[in-house]
């Protein structure tokens, strides 16, 4: 008796100690560049993100399938795979309300309903840790009733330009003690729209690299000027990267399938097709024989994509060969992305450096964007929600 009264004030003493030991939480700033390929610092001049990198870690990310903004955004404010969190695509068919969902309408993409699983600012939020996001994507909608502490609602006027995204991240991480998040998540739209248009390797391009380029310089040496700027974990990465297309290599839906056969056709890259009752196999018969695309029954999508069970895709999925496009009209784009996250062009730079990164470090394994949740909660110390991430697979990143 008088050793198990021992043992229990010993382990009441030293729950007590390590209540009192203060958590030591560096505040980290994630940055996305929309489209932001692995390679475009080999490609175009980028000196500020590869003196980064040289200062802490480079490496190589994968998207989630499909390769696009908005699912891929949530996704590693989740760590859950799109099929899993339900922002499907960039637009999809939501069959149970009988409504469009689609990025740019702020009906549906402002709805909580359509976002499942909880972002890595709501789990920090729910546990005391302060977080702040400037238009990331989800981050002004009250997910699970929760938002950051700080965030910039995206319909708001005027919008903040590049530089505006720089200073703002700036101002929160200097906010005194007590007020300054832990966590501070900056979206920029670029290079995506750059590399549409010009393509991954036009002189446009390389432009706003450069341009986005100076500006992660103005951000990391702001940061580092900050009193405690050693202290500061800086993660800068992207959701998905870009490929060449062009028109000669475009599939015209009308000429290679009977569109009378199909309830609706939705989105594209993957597009997803609604058949009409007794019309599936006459559909699958007719797109299977067209190259250069892969057709898949629901729930018969490969299991490396994770994708093709949610009940906000269609009976059928298409997906056109990398740098092939299937629509009806050609947009004159020089650049896309939606393809397979296992096609180098998709995949993105990851850079971070800060006290919890190891210095000069290139990981000569690439990660998954899932795994991007567990890596925020274990540097914010707080519990993680159940995601399709793995922290063993960006262990190596951190000094320990």
């Amino acid at each position: 008796m008088r050793k198990i009264l021992w043992a229990v004030i010993l382990l009441a003493a030293s729950l007590s100690a390590c209540r009192q030991t203060p958590v030591q939480r560096h505040l980290t700033v994630v940055v996305s560049l929309d489209a932001f390929r692995w390679d475009f610092t080999q490609i175009h001049d980028a000196p500020w993100l590869d003196s980064i990198g040289r200062a802490g870690v480079q490496a190589v990310m994968k998207p989630s399938y499909p390769s696009s903004t908005f699912p891929n955004h949530y996704t590693i404010a989740t760590g859950l795979v799109p099929d899993h969190h339900g922002i499907v695509n960039s637009s999809f068919w939501d069959s149970e309300r009988g409504v469009m969902y689609a990025m740019g309408d702020s009906a549906t993409r402002n709805r909580p309903y359509y976002y499942a699983g909880e972002p890595i600012w709501s789990t920090a939020e729910k546990q005391g840790v302060t977080t702040a996001c400037v238009y990331w994507v989800g981050s002004d909608i009250p997910i699970g009733g929760i938002l950051p502490t700080y965030y910039k609602y995206w319909y708001d006027e005027p919008r903040l330009d590049y530089d505006g995204r720089v200073q703002e991240t700036l101002r929160l991480a200097a906010l005194p003690e007590g007020e300054r998040p832990s966590l501070i998540m900056t979206y920029f739209d670029d290079p995506d729209w750059a590399a549409h248009h010009f393509g991954p390797t036009g002189e446009g391009t390389g432009q706003m690299i450069a341009y986005l380029d100076s500006l992660m310089g103005v951000l990391y040496t702001g940061l580092r000027a900050l009193p405690d700027g050693q202290d500061i974990n800086l993660i800068i990465t992207a959701d998905h990267g870009m490929t060449d297309i062009s028109d000669e290599r475009f599939i015209r839906i009308p000429e290679v399938l009977d569109e009378s056969l199909c309830e609706r056709i939705i989105g594209s890259n993957p597009t997803v097709i609604f058949s009409k009752p007794g019309c599936r196999d006459a559909i699958l018969e007719q797109l299977s024989k067209v190259e250069h695309m892969q057709v898949w029954e629901h729930g018969k999508v490969p299991e490396h994509l994770n994708y093709g069970t949610s009940p906000r895709l269609g009976d059928i999925i298409v997906a056109p060969d990398l740098g092939w496009q299937f629509s009806r009209t050609p947009r004159g784009m020089l650049g896309a992305h939606g393809f397979d996250p296992e096609e180098p062009d998709m995949q993105v730079i990851f850079r971070a450096s800060g006290p919890d990164f190891k210095q000069g470090f290139i990981d000569p394994d690439k990660f998954v964007n899932v795994d991007v949740y567990p890596l925020l909660a274990h540097l914010l110390h707080i519990v993680p929600a159940p995601t399709d991430g793995d922290f063993s697979r960006v262990a190596p990143l951190l000094v320990k």
